[in-house]
């Protein structure tokens, strides 16, 4: 991904409260990597429909004390705006219940929507927003206008089949998933006993795939690409919850390879801030520049 002059990131999909056991907080993958791409100094936008309810006013309000343009989140006045019960019994490992349906579930496209992805830098998309038609095939048209395409993996069961995985990684330029979203893919081919980079091969050959990262929890990242293969061991931090962790790590790789950054300086900024939004409860917490290049330098 280069800089084309443009001077926006769309993010598509869901926008929704996690219920969490001390309260809600607002969420949705999208969303956070929408709030972390504003907070780095890249301006983002996101593209979700809430419902005409207190849930999806709270939402609104928060966009606009936030800057974010309301008009590309639509309001439903049939479907509620979407919660998600959360389970943070093991920290390290969330489990999430996506009540369905909601009003993300039925985004729509319009000619005005096209134009702004077409004009973007690129969208920013996941499978869990692919879970009804509408809001599918809503993406899918953006998909025809987008100059870049970045699929964030995040499969949440029931909500994906291999069917659909394969169809999004076949539109995507730069693809991102965590290393059990990458074991799971594997067993699909028949890969399960191949190590990380080989199955990496694999995915980057067979969907024409121009980036591929994978993140590995509190391990780091690695990164396929034209030049090669790049790991990061990561940062060690005391972890409060992993929820928005790998949509802030998404958010960093974005921004720096946005800004021209060789692709191992961008892997390392990604893990810092994944790591850092790790140290806090919640998903979009405030995260400054200063605080990643300090844990970066190992002085935080």
């Amino acid at each position: 991904m280069q800089p084309n002059g443009q001077s926006y990131i769309c993010c598509f999909g869901e926008v929704l409260w996690d219920l969490l056991p001390a309260g809600r907080q607002m969420g949705g993958a999208p969303m956070n990597v929408a709030a972390h791409l504003q907070q780095l100094g890249l301006s983002s936008l996101i593209i979700s429909r809430v419902g005409r309810d207190d849930l999806g006013n709270e939402i609104m309000e928060w966009l606009s004390k936030n800057q974010f343009p309301l008009n590309w989140v639509q309001t439903d006045a049939q479907y509620p705006t979407g919660i998600v019960n959360v389970d943070l019994t093991d920290k390290n490992r969330v489990v999430y219940e996506i009540v369905q349906p909601a009003a993300w579930d039925f985004i729509e496209v319009s000619d005005e929507m096209i134009a702004l992805v077409s004009n973007s830098s690129g969208i920013v998309f996941g499978s869990l927003a692919c879970r009804n038609q509408v809001s599918r095939l809503s993406l899918l048209k953006l998909l025809e206008q987008a100059p870049y395409k970045i699929f964030d993996v995040n499969l949440r069961p029931p909500h994906y089949s291999q069917d659909l995985v394969e169809l999004l990684l076949q539109q995507a330029d730069m693809v991102k998933m965590n290393d059990e979203e990458l074991r799971l893919i594997s067993g699909w081919y028949g890969l399960s006993e191949r190590d990380d980079r080989q199955v990496m091969d694999y995915l980057r050959s067979a969907f024409n795939i121009s980036l591929l990262l994978v993140t590995r929890g509190g391990n780091g990242a690695v990164v396929l690409h034209d030049s090669g293969y790049v790991e990061s061991p990561g940062y060690k931090v005391k972890v409060a919850d992993t929820i928005g962790s790998g949509d802030s790590f998404l958010a960093g790789f974005i921004k720096m390879i946005t800004s021209g950054k060789p692709i191992e300086e961008a892997l390392h900024f990604a893990c810092a801030i994944g790591a850092i939004v790790a140290t806090y409860h919640g998903a979009i917490p405030a995260v400054t520049e200063k605080e990643i290049q300090n844990l970066m330098d190992g002085t935080l």
